[in-house]
């Protein structure tokens, strides 16, 4: 197998299991949420009981909507083919630059992958936008300017 194609289908297995590890810590914090809105006993102050079981019930839908998010953002990066060699940027493309690396199929923010420093962007970050109308050699915008010496 082409090591390039390794190399992103490390990035994107490195990347699954982060969406994975927050899936897991959101659904326990929502478990955890939804048994203290259940052990909240009815108090003489039912004033009180209710306050604190809807503050439980607002952290459950919080963690709710957090654990749907990262379901949403893996499902797309599993969707991401990282099997081609791409000639320009484009989702499942690695990017190398003068000053960076770049891995786009989510959006993970900076991220070490077996000590190499890899900034993962989702398809739909301006920063993606913009690689992808770009090709070997051509420049972009990045704190400064920087240009494209590698995109597979």
């Amino acid at each position: 197998m082409d090591e390039r194609i390794a190399h992103k289908q490390l990035l994107k297995q490195h990347g699954e299991q982060i969406f994975l590890q927050r899936i897991a810590v959101t659904q326990r914090a929502m478990d955890e949420a939804q048994a203290a809105a259940n052990q909240e006993s009815k108090s003489s102050v039912g004033d009180k009981y209710e306050t604190a079981r809807a503050m439980s019930h607002m952290e459950k839908d919080m963690h709710a909507r957090q654990l749907l998010a990262h379901q949403q953002e893996l499902h797309a990066l599993r969707a991401v083919n990282v099997q081609s060699i791409y000639q320009l940027p484009a989702a499942g493309a690695f990017v190398r630059s003068a000053t960076a690396a770049f891995f786009i199929g989510a959006g993970l923010g900076k991220q070490s992958v077996n000590g190499e420093t890899v900034i993962f962007l989702s398809p739909v970050s301006p920063l993606a936008k913009q690689l992808m109308q770009k090709k070997t050699g051509d420049e972009f915008e990045l704190k400064g300017k920087d240009r494209i010496t590698d995109v597979y």
